[in-house]
């Protein structure tokens, strides 16, 4: 962790490091209560400027043939809220950057039978500028992976990744874990990232909080840093120099 962090604070190994940032909602100020899932458009669109003078955006579709590609950023945004498609995609258009959104497929479905427009519906997500976003996995059922079975978090990942498909939703074999969360004792370790392999993922994500480098050296273990609500433009900036800000 010490030395992903000083690297990242003198800027060395530019072409392998690649920032992964962890968001949920946007909201504006007024609409905003202080909950570290939610982001002000007035602090993502100050965030969103720093990263386009000073990373280049990528979907983790990229990250192969753009391995090279020097202060590598992905910005991903969990769970398909749909105040993403009112507030974060005219800040990405504006901008021209690029976002990855990480999909749980029950959500959507419940949300087609609810009054409330917490989330996009499927044809929402399908329509979304493939230009500027990238969808990615996120469970069926978003429940904690590290509680449940092997084999029904196989059933579980089957089913986000089936309704998709159904759904005519391109999306990349990318992971990110609900609530962070995989077995951890490592018999159960070793069967769910198998499981994971044999399910067709190609990478994975927590939290972690911590700069990674690609090509992956945990592809199953990927760290987010997590943008929360109250954070300044001055603690972001760290943040992406260091990841952690507590050591």
């Amino acid at each position: 962790m010490l030395i992903n962090a000083v690297k990242g604070l003198f800027g060395l190994s530019k072409r392998k490091t690649v920032r992964i940032l962890m968001y949920h909602q946007v909201l504006p100020k007024e609409l905003a209560p202080k909950d570290n899932l939610i982001v002000t458009t007035e602090n993502l669109e100050e965030q969103l400027i720093y990263i386009k003078n000073n990373f280049n955006t990528l979907f983790f579709r990229d990250l192969y043939n753009e391995s090279n590609t020097p202060n590598k950023i992905i910005l991903t945004f969990d769970d398909g809220y749909y105040n993403n498609l009112e507030y974060l995609l005219p800040l990405l258009v504006k901008y021209q950057l690029k976002a990855t959104i990480f999909i749980p497929t029950e959500y959507i479905q419940n949300a087609i039978h609810s009054d409330e427009r917490n989330f996009m519906n499927f044809d929402e997500i399908r329509n979304l500028n493939p230009e500027l976003i990238e969808i990615a996995l996120h469970s069926h059922t978003h429940r904690n992976y590290s509680e449940m079975p092997v084999e029904e978090a196989r059933e579980d990942l089957k089913k986000n990744i089936e309704l998709l498909k159904e759904n005519s939703i391109q999306f990349s074999n990318v992971l990110a874990y609900p609530y962070g969360k995989f077995p951890k004792e490592k018999n159960k370790k070793r069967t769910f990232f198998k499981m994971l392999e044999e399910s067709g993922i190609t990478a994975a994500l927590r939290i972690g909080n911590e700069i990674e480098s690609y090509p992956w050296k945990n592809k199953f273990e990927i760290k987010r840093i997590d943008i929360k609500y109250g954070d300044s433009i001055t603690t972001f900036k760290w943040k992406l120099k260091l990841g952690k800000l507590k050591f």
